[in-house]
């Protein structure tokens, strides 16, 4: 996998920006600053949305990072259904003013890769883990430890994109995958760790360590 470097704007933005400035410099053009108004709004909202900014990494190998902006709507037992094992859950929820690029939360091996079309329900829901669309990542740590790693669509994202396989391997921080206009991440952990964040607290991807690995 090539690593992807970070850009002021995700790339996967570049598409939307570039048609929403086209469209308020035509009505600017062609109508004045009060008709492209509406239009200088959308294409601000679109910057804002596909920001993607450089993260420092903190911790060490065992800090277990959050792989998305957002806030912490689960921390629980769980039962991993990708796995077929018990673990402990902890669920990130990102509204559209957060960032939506996804980064690895552990150093490791991608063992396995699923993808499970779904509904669309609002991530913030429990059953969003369940019945939504999603794609999961099985990741081993270099020690051995199973940590698995689902992108789960939301109300109004469309589109969960994301850029590794089997046997690619993955940094903490690394960028993998972005889900485009408001979704979830949910971490399944072994029940061993001890967690670092609470339900309701905002978390920021890479730069906060959700959990410490046994």
């Amino acid at each position: 996998m090539a690593h992807y470097p970070h850009p002021l704007i995700a790339r996967e933005g570049w598409p939307f920006l570039g048609g929403a400035l086209a469209a308020a410099l035509l009505v600017h053009w062609l109508g004045g600053f009060g008709w492209a108004l509406p239009f200088w709004l959308i294409a601000l909202f679109v910057l804002q949305f596909f920001r993607d900014p450089p993260r420092e990494v903190p911790g060490d190998a065992k800090s277990v990072l959050s792989p998305a902006d957002g806030r912490i709507v689960a921390v629980e037992p769980a039962h991993d259904p990708w796995l077929d094992r018990e673990a402990l859950k902890v669920s990130v929820f990102m509204n559209v003013f957060n960032v939506h690029s996804n980064r690895s939360p552990v150093d490791g091996e991608v063992m396995q890769r699923w993808y499970h079309p779904g509904k669309f329900l609002n991530a913030d829901l429990d059953k969003a883990s369940i019945e939504n669309e999603r794609n999961a990542l099985h990741i081993r740590t270099p020690d051995g430890q199973d940590v698995t790693c689902v992108q789960v669509a939301g109300l109004i994202a469309r589109r969960i994109l994301c850029y590794v396989g089997a046997g690619d391997r993955l940094r903490r921080g690394e960028r993998y995958g972005f889900i485009r206009f408001g979704s979830r991440v949910d971490l399944y952990l072994p029940k061993a760790v001890r967690v670092q964040v609470t339900v309701g607290e905002k978390v920021r991807a890479t730069s906060s360590i959700l959990a410490e690995l046994p």
